[in-house]
């Protein structure tokens, strides 16, 4: 199944085609002013390169955050709007998900910066099955909670090509989702959304 996958949630932003397991090319995008403008370019010349179409592309992946809000966002709304395209499913893959793709040990803890003094964190199976729920916390409370046996992960890699393959996954299993029916994982809630609900 050959997924085209996008990361835009933080500064170390990726694009990546996948076929199953296998990541047939990913690209890290490190644009200073934001993605929105280059994304689709970059979409355009990484299909050209492996003679591929969008008509070739069976369904879209995206990283759902915990990250940036613009971030986050871009990378959606450009799968979500490819996908209704082209009559595909969509799989939002979380961040930290696909971030303990890259550990070797049965449990893995992946960490994100969430600033403000605190992190995104979870911990997840070699499987990756959700062990620990993603939570935000100051990093010395997170780090405290976990066990001896846990990987610490954090982020070092472009995670476009583990977002395709855990998006193949899902697909096989019929959990590939609708466009319409995607949102992301802000983990917390966004700065703008608790102003707006404390002033109202």
């Amino acid at each position: 199944m050959t997924i085209l996958a996008i990361d835009t949630t933080s500064q170390l932003g990726s694009i990546a085609i996948t076929d199953g397991e296998r990541v047939i090319e990913e690209v890290v995008l490190q644009p200073g002013d934001g993605f929105d403008h280059v994304l689709f370019g970059e979409i355009e010349n990484l299909l050209a390169r492996n003679n591929l179409k969008l008509a070739d592309i069976d369904g879209f992946a995206s990283a759902s955050g915990p990250g940036t809000f613009t971030g986050v966002r871009v990378g959606l709304t450009a799968v979500k709007g490819l996908a209704e395209a082209m009559s595909r499913k969509v799989s939002a893959v979380s961040n930290l998900k696909a971030m303990a793709d890259f550990g070797t040990r049965e449990l893995r803890a992946p960490w994100i910066d969430a600033r403000r003094g605190e992190i995104y964190g979870a911990v997840y199976s070699a499987t990756l099955e959700l062990i620990r729920a993603e939570v935000v916390l100051k990093y010395d409370a997170w780090l405290a909670s976990l066990s001896a046996d846990v990987e610490i992960l954090s982020r070092r890699h472009p995670l476009a090509g583990a977002i395709g393959k855990i998006a193949a996954r899902e697909f096989a299993a019929g959990r590939g989702l609708d466009p319409a029916a995607v949102d992301a994982n802000y983990v917390r809630r966004c700065d703008a959304e608790m102003l707006w609900k404390d002033v109202h």
